[in-house]
């Protein structure tokens, strides 16, 4: 695929001083948002991207254009929350953006907020991106000290006030409503579904939640248009994706390219290749939530249906490449020991699964697997698949069932040098 000729999320990056307000402004900083509030109505706005096919990168892929359309009519406050609680392991886009060019984000929040009609809209940050929040809340104090944001807007009667708020580095809080919760200063943990926060989100009323690649897209669609933004991507997935490839690749980094990249070109033309020229062993294509896909995969199209139908998804963009050097059972280690971590403990599958998941296998790592651990795995994840109150414990059985279904022969050979490995286990035992 020939690379995109301009990019949209990653623009303007070579500019010295792009973070600063005026220095944004003499790159076409704010014109959307001038335009819009000026010139158009807040269903203009929703047209437009509704028209361009954006989908939201937060990792389920839906068109955000519809997803603003969900909101009740004639229900009012409502608010808009941009999810910057960047937390999925191998993604890293996100705080690239807001630490190099924090008004674009802000425009796109602005834009949004305009569309849906929302006087409010809240960013809610990680944490640990302590620099990051404070160079969005100087570049919303600057923004708003022009008149670009606060009360009446570029002299209109619009009002949109951002709000910076620093979550406290709980990777629940990346799931929605969990966002909400905690944006209420509640315990993060998940909502029953339905009502969805488009009906009863924050303190009840519409809200809408889209994350920082979502938003940074909507000021280059609304000034530039639906024809521009498909020249890229694909049919049903157009425009750009900021991809975070990290791992066994020479040069790691965030790569902006259209959708319907391939894995290979990816790796070899934009991250340059493997580390020492090793052949690729494991790709998790999406984040840690993602089924990983091999060697066998490289010629994948890089889009939602492609990747869906490889039995993966694109989910965060953040692609972790490793070489032979590394053990399929190791990796399922880790990450299930990152879920079984970040777990909130809501529900019993996600609570109890990640634990015996996790104390399983590191019996295979550590030397002490007996004879029906494969086994009480296959069973631990089948008992927590679908059966789990959010995402997060579904997304902990996809490393350990990849694993097991990928690199059958490391479960048996990690079993084979065990000293334990013909044991009785206690569960037998009595």
């Amino acid at each position: 695929m020939p690379p995109i000729t301009e990019h949209v999320v990653l623009r303007d990056l070579d500019v010295p001083n792009i973070a600063d307000l005026d220095v944004y402004i003499q790159h076409e900083g704010y014109e959307a948002l001038r335009n819009a509030v000026k010139e158009k109505t807040p269903q203009d706005i929703i047209n437009v991207v509704k028209d361009a096919g954006l989908r939201g990168r937060g990792g389920a892929g839906f068109p955000a254009g519809v997803k603003w359309g969900f909101l009740p009519k004639d229900v009012y406050p409502r608010y808009l929350c941009c999810n910057a609680d960047e937390s999925e392991p191998g993604t890293f886009n996100n705080h690239h953006i807001i630490d190099h060019n924090p008004h674009q984000l802000i425009e796109g929040v602005a834009l949004a907020a305009y569309a849906i009609e929302c006087q409010k809209a809240f960013i809610y940050i990680r944490g640990e991106f302590a620099a990051g929040a404070l160079r969005l809340e100087k570049a919303i104090a600057d923004a708003t000290a022009r008149g670009f944001l606060g009360k009446n807007v570029f002299g209109t009667d619009v009002t949109i006030e951002i709000v910076v708020h620093r979550g406290a580095g709980a990777y629940i809080c990346g799931e929605e409503t969990a966002l909400l919760e905690s944006l209420e200063g509640k315990m993060g943990q998940p909502r029953l579904k339905p009502p969805f926060p488009a009906v009863a989100g924050l303190y009840g009323k519409p809200t809408i939640v889209n994350n920082v690649e979502t938003l940074t897209n909507v000021p280059r669609i609304v000034l530039k248009g639906v024809e521009w933004y498909r020249k890229n991507g694909t049919e049903k997935s157009p425009g750009t994706k900021v991809f975070c490839l990290s791992g066994h690749v020479k040069k790691p980094g965030n790569y902006e390219a259209g959708f319907g990249v391939t894995m290979r070109e990816l790796i070899y033309d934009y991250a340059g290749g493997m580390r020492d020229d090793k052949k690729v062993k494991i790709i998790v294509p999406g984040g840690a939530s993602a089924a990983w896909l091999t060697e066998a995969n490289l010629d994948v199209s890089m889009d939602y249906e492609s990747l869906a139908a490889a039995g993966t998804m694109l989910g965060s963009g953040g692609i972790i490449i490793l070489d032979e050097s590394v053990s399929a059972v190791e990796l399922a280690y880790k990450m299930d020991e990152f879920f079984k971590h970040e777990s909130c403990g809501k529900c019993t599958p996600c609570r109890e699964g990640t634990h015996y998941l996790v104390k399983t296998l590191h019996k295979f790592t550590h030397g002490g697997a007996v004879k029906n651990d494969i086994a009480k795995l296959h069973d631990v994840y089948n008992q927590m698949a679908g059966n789990c109150f959010c995402l997060l414990g579904e997304s902990a059985v996809v490393p350990i069932r990849t694993a097991l279904r990928l690199f059958p022969e490391e479960f048996d050979a990690a079993l084979a040098k065990s000293p334990a490995r013909h044991a009785i286990p206690l569960t037998l035992a009595h």
